[in-house]
């Protein structure tokens, strides 16, 4: 590199923010030859940028000892202003290393000898410690002095690394288009400069920004991009990157993901060497092991942050932290048995209201508005258990005030602190308007996510919302209200189709790429193989693939789902069905029915008797459905089975024979009936039975299947290695006078191609319920596993879907009763009827029960029907063949094939 000693000297400093690892040798060779030829000041600028580069590629001492070689090599050459330069990138390592007094003191050390824009840099330098400390106004006050200087000084390096950095602070205090406008200049002068790492600075600030207002599919992009290249890089900033994912995560609803992604960060900075951020990660990971009810981890990871932050005399943080050990404590306190694991904190043993009230005035004081806003929730809560109202509505009044502004979760929480301060005063129906409002929040916050994961994880956050507004509609006892508000918080995000690009290349390799590697595991495990690289080959291709469509934004114009269906439209598409919704509060379960446009509502009773009752069905029919030698086993399994569904009868469909009589069933069930086989209930028994997530998405259908009237395709294919798979679409085929797509003709892309706007889709093959994210369950066919990020590439859903796959009709639950799975796919994607087991069927053959329900559909019965009597046709066969057909529902709304 040949240039003057000012010029090289500036390239180098450059070069230690574009290219760190690269400018190291550059610079230590430029650093022995200013030595040699006595040039002591490009000495101490070459070991400056040395320093710049250690601190973000290796450690923090190899960054102190080059800082202190150039400060010494400055005074030896008699310049006070390089060895200030020097000294304030050693007060940022005091800073990163947790240090903030030793780093003010640096500053302060270093501005007598700084003028014009070296004294914007000292004050620029003092701004980033400020924000660490929490301290936004002196942050601000110290930028406003900075930025002018450097700006007429032309110094766009610190300038850009100054804007990135008040973009933060302007963040923090939820000045969204200020922080943007920095980051968007800080950007374009990074482009200009060239400067690859601290434009991945920016990127990062990019999307922790879009996190923080709730944007997450940008957040996502901002932050992949970051992340890749300062894994690149191999940068400490790496450290900042996963903690905002986390924070990212734990927004979204991901929990498991974010505790993962928590431990990670945490032996980040531990291996890197960062005190200033490792509590945060520490209280990053305090919150995962709250949301996962691991209390006792919360509370000791909050506790080693809250004194972490204490040694760096970082008090805003220091309240946070307690606020996280005090939040789980009052968890552990509602269980009596477990609190002494942690200590003693008030009377008892239990947070008291005064604790959790002084705790929110802290937060509010020092600048934490969502934590503030929830610790008075959770002191009102205190204080209505304590028995004392008063104090429980001043807490929801100030929390209430936040509800005209901040990021959307901000405002549902303080319209839910609003809704209870109206209900306690005494104000109902202002309750209820408060409540919708927060729902509606919520609704236009989740149209934002493209993905069908975020949008079922979303949920979480409005489900006690929800809740109120369905106890408050219980409590007035008017069924066609309590119908609509079940509706509000009930299987929302499957009234919306996942955002995708009309042509997704990238995804298509992604999965194919996957089925390949999938095929080769597989064929590697037969043969006795070592499959674990394909196995880490198959992770990192699913997370690509579930990364890449979390990075979509909704792009179609339906973002909002449909309002809940009104009773009246219920009624008229009912016709001489009678509807059955189940509805689950306070671990009890109810019941609306609404027959001949009359809706009625019952209380069932308790909720755990029927969990109970529902976990013994699978054990017994597996036992019927698998022949064994042992004496009586069957008969026992079958005595077993007649006496749990008998009881469940009892409990859930009895007490409403009156309304239902001997009508066709929609049911909407809830909880842990979402799996339950229905068909076997003596009150089903032969009995067209629909089984839908919500009234809404049933409704839907029935209004969908009225648009297709016109003769379309049938598609039946087999997948391998199935017993009676190949035989059973060949004879399903033969029945609808089609070919069937078996063996090699079985690929996912032409099964894939065929699906697309059929009438009918008869599938038989292995199913699996991916153990970690439902949206690669799968099907296995001929090339490798069609999953639910497939099926999501369909412009059009077939009508009438029957899988004879184990499992493709159980459902993945999550909190609000959002359903995720291969058959939740096919109904958010407009499939009208699918016909699957909910239970596992043990791959044993359905062939009998198949060949049966298609004759029946041919004929022209309703899918519903001809169901109903396939089951009660094998019933009479044998044990085995009975089991199987129990385990079959009819999804979403009947029909009819198309003649």
């Amino acid at each position: 590199m040949s240039a003057s000693p000012p010029d090289l000297a500036t390239e180098l400093l450059r070069l230690a923010e574009a290219d760190p690892a690269r400018l190291t040798g550059l610079a230590t060779e430029v650093a022995r030859r200013a030595r040699d030829g006595g040039d002591l000041e490009l000495a101490s600028s070459a070991c400056r940028a040395l320093g710049i580069a250690a601190l973000h590629v290796t450690d923090l001492r190899t960054a102190e000892r080059h800082l202190r070689d150039a400060i010494r090599l400055a005074v030896r050459a008699g310049s006070p202003e390089l060895a200030a330069e020097a000294r304030l990138r050693l007060a940022f390592v005091r800073c990163v290393q947790g240090r903030m007094e030793q780093a003010i003191s640096e500053v302060e050390l270093a501005l007598p000898d700084l003028h014009g824009a070296g004294r914007a840099r000292a004050e620029a330098q003092r701004a980033v410690i400020f924000n660490h400390l929490r301290r936004p106004e002196d942050a601000l006050a110290s930028y406003r002095l900075a930025v002018p200087f450097l700006s007429r000084a032309g110094d766009h390096l610190w300038l850009q690394r100054v804007l990135s950095n008040r973009g933060i602070v302007h963040g923090y205090r939820h000045e969204f288009a200020a922080a943007e406008s920095d980051f968007q200049e800080a950007e374009r002068l990074c482009r200009q400069l060239d400067l690859d790492l601290s434009l991945a600075v920016v990127w990062q600030n990019l999307g922790w920004l879009n996190a923080l207002r709730g944007e997450v599919p940008a957040a996502l992009r901002y932050l992949d991009q970051a992340e890749r290249r300062f894994r690149a890089l191999d940068t400490h900033q790496l450290c900042w990157t996963l903690a905002d994912r986390t924070e990212l995560l734990l927004s979204a609803g991901l929990i498991a993901e974010a505790r993962e992604a928590a431990e990670e960060t945490v032996q980040e900075f531990e291996r890197r060497g960062r005190k200033v951020g490792l509590p945060e990660a520490r209280l990053l990971l305090a919150r995962t092991a709250y949301l996962v009810r691991d209390h006792e981890e919360a509370v000791r990871e909050a506790r080693r942050a809250a004194l972490a932050f204490g040694r760096q005399h970082r008090r805003e943080w220091v309240a946070v932290a307690r606020f996280v050990a005090l939040r789980s404590l009052a968890a552990m306190s509602d269980d009596p048995g477990r609190a002494p694991a942690v200590g003693r904190v008030g009377r008892g043993g239990r947070v008291s209201v005064r604790q959790m009230e002084e705790c929110a005035a802290e937060l509010a004081e020092t600048g934490w508005p969502a934590p503030e806003v929830e610790a008075r929730m959770i002191a009102a809560r205190l204080a209505v258990d304590a028995g004392r109202p008063k104090r429980a509505e001043r807490q929801w009044e100030i929390a209430g005030r936040r509800r005209h502004r901040g990021p959307a979760g901000e405002r549902i929480h303080a319209w839910h602190a609003e809704a209870l301060l109206r209900l306690a005063r005494g104000n109902p129906r202002g309750a209820k308007s408060a409540v919708r409002t927060a729902l509606r929040l919520h609704d236009e916050y989740r149209a934002t996510l493209g993905a069908t994961d975020l949008r079922a994880h979303a949920s979480e956050s409005r489900v006690e919302v929800a809740e109120l507004g369905l106890r408050l509609a219980l409590r007035d006892g008017v069924p066609a209200d309590v119908l609509t508000w079940a509706e509000r918080g009930r299987a929302r995000h499957l009234l919306m189709r996942p955002a995708r690009p009309a042509h997704d290349r990238h995804l298509a390799e992604a999965l194919a790429q996957l089925r390949i590697t999938v095929a080769r595991i597989q064929e590697g495990r037969t043969a006795g193989e070592d499959t674990a690289a394909l196995v880490e080959r198959q992770i990192t291709l699913e997370r690509e693939i579930r990364d890449h469509c979390r990075r979509q934004e909704k792009v179609s114009t339906d973002t909002i789902p449909t309002a809940p269906v009104p009773l009246r439209r219920v009624v008229e598409a009912l016709g001489e069905q009678a509807l059955v919704e189940f509805v689950q509060v306070d671990d009890t379960l109810h019941a609306i029915t609404v027959v001949d446009g009359r809706s009625r509502l019952r209380a069932l009773g308790p909720l755990a008797p029927v969990r109970t009752l529902v976990d013994r069905v699978p054990f017994a029919l597996r036992r019927l459905a698998r022949r064994t030698s042992v004496p009586g086993s069957q008969a026992a399994a079958l005595n077993l089975l007649r006496d749990t569904v008998a009881k469940l009868d009892a409990l859930l469909l009895r007490p409403l024979a009156g309304d239902l009589r001997d009508r066709p069933l929609v049911l909407v069930p809830s909880g842990p009936i979402q799996a339950l086989p229905w068909s076997l209930l003596p009150s089903c028994a032969g009995r067209a039975i629909c089984v839908s997530p919500s009234a809404t998405l049933w409704y839907a259908g029935t209004q969908a299947g009225r648009a297709r009237t016109e003769t379309g395709r049938v598609v039946v294919a087999a997948g391998p290695g199935l017993p009676g798979a190949r035989w059973e679409a060949e004879g399903v085929a033969s029945i609808h006078a089609v070919p069937a797509l078996v063996d090699d003709a079985a690929g996912a892309e032409a099964v894939l191609a065929d699906l697309d706007g059929a009438a009918l889709a008869h599938v038989a093959a292995h199913g699996r319920i991916h153990p970690s994210n439902p949206l690669f369950s799968s099907l296995r066919l001929a090339d490798g596993p069609l999953t639910v990020y497939d099926l999501e590439r369909l412009h059009r859903a077939p009508e009438i879907v029957v899988l004879a796959a184990c499992d493709t009709g159980r459902f993945v639950v999550r909190p609000g009763d959002e359903l995720l799975g291969l058959s939740a796919t096919f109904l958010a994607l407009g499939t009208r009827t699918i016909v699957a087991p909910v239970l596992s069927i043990l791959d044993t053959e359905s062939t009998t029960l198949m060949i049966a329900l298609h004759k029946l559909l041919a004929a022209g019965h309703s899918t519903a029907s001809a169901l109903a009597q396939a089951q009660q046709q094998v019933a009479r066969d044998n044990l085995e063949a009975y089991a199987v057909a129990a385990g079959f529902v009819c999804l979403g709304a009947d029909s009819t094939m198309p003649t």
